[in-house]
């Protein structure tokens, strides 16, 4: 009996040393639904993203934008009016590890937050954004990029 004790002390002290953060895909597919709707849509954006940081893809990362929005680069604070600014100083506004972050971005280590969803440990944030008042129409883009 009193090994069964230990071993069940050492199993409570293993589980409860793992990341609180931990969750799976349909759990993150849950919060985002939940918070932010369109969950289905999120997918798909995060596909695009993925696939655009992976393959050097700087037009699709652009077509991904809530314009305007900020991009922290280089100890500075850059305004992004349009996609074209994105493309034209890519290689400025976003540092290698940055990228290589958002190349290899686990689904289940996404952070859901009720301002939108970040990539890398928030090197980059999406939302949910609605095309009118009555938000009948939504589509998830780009808010803010912190290098």
């Amino acid at each position: 009996m009193h090994l069964n004790a230990i071993v069940i002390a050492i199993l409570a002290a293993t589980i409860s040393a793992l990341p609180g953060y931990a969750q799976s895909e349909e759990d993150v597919m849950a919060q985002i639904e939940a918070i932010h709707g369109d969950s289905v849509g999120f997918g798909e954006a995060f596909g695009l993203l993925q696939d655009a940081f992976l393959f050097g893809d700087p037009t699709t990362i652009a077509d991904l934008g809530a314009y305007p929005f900020e991009v922290s680069a280089n100890g500075e604070l850059y305004d992004i009016f349009e996609p074209q600014d994105l493309i034209d100083n890519f290689d400025t506004l976003l540092t290698q590890d940055t990228i290589d972050a958002l190349s290899s971005q686990d689904f289940d280590d996404l952070i859901v937050t009720s301002e939108g969803v970040g990539f890398g440990n928030g090197v980059l944030w999406m939302s949910n954004i609605c095309t009118d008042d009555s938000c009948a129409e939504t589509y998830w883009g780009i808010i803010r990029i912190n290098n």
